[in-house]
């Protein structure tokens, strides 16, 4: 590796990078979870969603599917009934991510130690 490699590095910043923008969107402990709950089962209720990932505390669940939707990848839809009714589900912008959670669920099956 050449001069030519250290001078890219010392210019560049992962934060410009769309690496970075992307792990910003799904880095913490549930997000992809939730993505993957979504992408298998299209539209989940919260109670379902907490029961199938186990897990998770309901604070927790619920701040990680608000971050979801204030970044565009889910869509909150609420029913005006009694008692309410909240259903949760991919937006185009979410589906956009299937793609690469499937090739991370392949890499998982084939290099599973």
């Amino acid at each position: 590796m050449g001069n030519s490699f250290l001078k890219s590095i010392q210019t560049s910043r992962l934060e410009d990078s769309g690496f970075h923008y992307t792990l910003s969107l799904i880095s913490g402990k549930y997000k992809l979870v939730v993505l993957y709950t979504l992408a298998t089962f299209d539209v989940v209720r919260f109670n379902e969603m907490q029961r199938f990932i186990g897990s998770i505390s309901y604070k927790t669940l619920s701040s990680t599917l608000k971050e979801l939707e204030e970044d565009k990848l889910i869509i909150r839809t609420e029913y005006p009934q009694v008692p309410p009714k909240v259903e949760y589900s991919l937006s185009p912008r979410g589906k956009s991510l299937i793609p690469v959670m499937h090739a991370l669920c392949q890499w998982g099956e084939d290099n599973r130690l």
